[in-house]
């Protein structure tokens, strides 16, 4: 199993998995307009994707956004997608992305490194706080939909 940053030539390799990821939630499969998607992000450097290849397929990736806190006044991580094939699951595929994506955030000067998943993922929240992520008690999250 190899974990790397991802590349412009990877978009192709990416998109069905993160097709897939948002399909999971919800949204309708819809392969170029991820690809595009994809590909934004990387060309224009507005993101860090980690994937995770096995035998030279993807089985799994995760998407840092770079950001920072004002309070804190640092720079911080949002681990916003994290996703591995059904097929592919409880192989620590998902272990390996999420420390390869804290590793990076520290390498980078980051302070924290923020993420968030439905209330019903148990799957993923059991996960996330095997690896020391705490749920946060003292904030709403709050959102406005713009469209």
């Amino acid at each position: 199993m190899i974990i790397r940053e991802a590349e412009i030539s990877d978009v192709a390799l990416i998109s069905p998995i993160f097709d897939k990821y948002r399909q999971f939630y919800k949204c309708e499969s819809n392969i170029e307009r991820a690809s595009k998607y994809l590909d934004a992000r990387i060309t224009k450097k507005e993101s860090v994707i980690f994937i995770c290849l096995l035998d030279k397929n993807a089985i799994g990736f995760t998407q840092l956004y770079p950001t920072f806190c004002s309070v804190e006044l640092s720079r911080i991580f949002v681990l916003y997608d994290l996703y591995v094939l059904s097929s592919h699951r409880n192989l620590g595929a998902g272990t390996r992305l999420m420390n390869t994506a804290k590793d990076y955030a520290i390498d980078h000067g980051a302070s924290r490194l923020d993420l968030e998943t439905e209330t019903n993922n148990q799957t993923a929240q059991a996960l996330y706080e095997k690896l020391g992520y705490e749920k946060d008690i003292n904030f709403y999250k709050y959102s406005l939909e713009l469209e």
